[in-house]
């Protein structure tokens, strides 16, 4: 590639022509260009591979919670692009839990070559890889176009959720960050957890005793010692009673 990706802008060009195959309940299939595009108003993340850091704590799991808004504004499909084998992002997608993405193996980099954003990462032991950028696809054309710039590292300052969602409807309303700290066989919790549900809430659940989460934590992080406690935007509104209160106040 004589150029950097940064200087590959695509903006107003169709997308390239490719077909891609992938494995989905145990058969191999294969997905082109127009059955991904054609009619769709879609975005597009691509990263540096599946379960590395940045991509994996932060690059997707945004993507996945303003998905709803997204959807609100017209998008239909979100599709996050590696350059890794089925098997390796079949792996990170149910790893990952996130279910408003369609996780797209660009195994061979067909397709980020012809984007002009495949790089050559041997230096760390990646072999050839995608630069991180984000796309709004629109019938197969692309409308815009956030490319990460040309700087060491990792960079990650235009290609994430927030950005994209800024261009589309800067006044958009973003969902609450909800958590809730639970144990098992808590019916306040299941009560709690409920309420957020028949709300609309999406949330997270942090379930003491669980991937090495004490019961110590609970009392550390919001100073009382009973489940659920359920946190807001990082405030911590209380029980299932409180956040039953918070809601009809809504």
């Amino acid at each position: 590639m004589s150029k950097h990706p940064v200087e590959n802008n695509r903006e107003g060009q169709t997308v390239p022509q490719v077909t891609l195959p992938y494995m989905a309940d145990n058969q191999w299939h294969k997905t082109s260009t127009d059955e991904l595009f054609a009619g769709k108003k879609v975005i597009v993340f691509a990263l540096p591979g599946a379960f590395t850091p940045t991509c994996s704590t932060t690059h997707l799991p945004r993507f996945n919670e303003l998905a709803p808004v997204f959807a609100k504004e017209g998008i239909d499909e979100i599709i996050c692009l590696s350059v890794n084998d089925t098997f390796v992002v079949n792996a990170w997608k149910e790893s990952q839990q996130a279910e408003n993405i369609t996780f797209l193996p660009d195994g061979n980099g067909d397709f980020s070559r012809g984007m002009g954003m495949l790089v050559n990462k041997a230096e760390l032991g990646f072999g050839e890889r995608s630069w991180r950028y984000s796309m709004l696809v629109v019938d197969g054309v692309i409308e815009k176009q956030f490319i990460e710039a040309d700087v060491a590292g990792d960079p990650f300052q235009v290609s994430d959720a927030d950005t994209m969602l800024n261009h589309i409807n800067a006044n958009a309303e973003q969902p609450k960050r909800i958590s809730v700290l639970s144990k098992p066989g808590c019916p306040h919790c299941v009560r709690a957890k409920q309420s957020l549900n028949d709300a609309g809430l999406s949330f997270e659940e942090i379930e003491l005793g669980n991937q090495g989460i004490s019961y110590r934590s609970l009392t550390a992080i919001s100073g009382k010692g009973t489940t659920p406690q359920v946190f807001i935007e990082g405030q911590l509104i209380g029980g299932a009673d409180e956040l039953s209160q918070w809601l009809a106040a809504r």
